[in-house]
């Protein structure tokens, strides 16, 4: 609708600076404050020095990129299953949401941890290195998750762990999820993803160098700048709920782009 497209409702010439996070610093107390102070006034930030190592992210970024390449037939055998009720697998592009209205995105949705929650099924055979690019950034990515839900405890005045066993302990889902944004003819007047807040307890979103996330903030809709190896974290609604609303989950949507 006209009071969404981004060309009239984008606050053009102003990049949002998101609290950018150095997870290098050796005084804890400083990263443990920087976060919780974050997830208050804005409920996202960037985390740089974050422990995953570029490679890995890049090989992670690679082979999801590959497999949205590949021929729609190959992707279909990876593609969800509307009768099973899961989540998971692949979505083609301009399926329609709740409201009628169509994202301009492609998507690939999988559990990748714990390993008793992962099913193999959905998890693209090509390109071959798919699986053990994502495994090894997994393993990775706990390490992230955990540090993050012991600063979010810490900031509401908890014990380090509380705040992780309140949101399910050691059996928490960790889900992937690529979104593939086609070029897109009239991105004036389309969303790759509608406004909303995340259902997830933390988003840690990778972004690439093509801008698209855009956050609500102060009445207006911001472009989120891009840092290079950063990673961006989004408050999802079960800490929002967890924090009884005292970390906020970010509104936000994602713009889509011509070439």
């Amino acid at each position: 609708s006209e009071k969404e497209q981004p060309a009239a409702t984008t606050l053009h010439g102003v990049v949002l600076e998101v609290p950018v996070i150095d997870m290098s610093d050796p005084e804890e107390e400083k990263v443990v404050e920087r976060i919780a102070e974050a997830s208050r006034g804005w409920g996202i930030f960037q985390v740089v020095n974050h422990g995953i190592p570029d490679e890995v992210i890049r090989e992670l970024q690679r082979v999801g990129k590959e497999f949205f390449e590949l021929p729609q037939a190959e992707k279909e055998a990876v593609a969800k299953d509307p009768a099973g009720g899961s989540i998971e697998g692949y979505g083609t592009s301009l399926q329609k949401d709740v409201d009628g209205k169509r994202g301009w995105v492609d998507h690939l949705f999988h559990r990748i941890w714990p390993p008793s929650a992962v099913n193999y099924k959905f998890w693209p055979k090509n390109p071959p290195s798919y699986r053990e690019a994502n495994e090894e950034y997994a393993k990775k990515l706990l390490e992230v998750g955990d540090r993050l839900f012991r600063s979010l405890s810490i900031g509401l005045g908890l014990e380090a762990h509380e705040l992780k066993e309140g949101a399910g302990g050691e059996d928490i889902i960790h889900l992937l999820k690529i979104n593939y944004y086609p070029p897109c003819p009239r991105p004036d007047l389309a969303l790759g993803v509608v406004a909303h807040t995340d259902m997830s307890a933390i988003t840690i979103l990778v972004p690439n160098e093509v801008q698209g996330l855009q956050v609500f903030k102060d009445e207006h809709w911001y472009d989120v700048k891009y840092i290079p190896n950063a990673l961006i974290i989004h408050i999802g609604d079960q800490i929002e709920i967890l924090s009884n609303g005292k970390y906020k989950s970010v509104y936000h949507r994602t713009t889509v782009d011509k070439e």
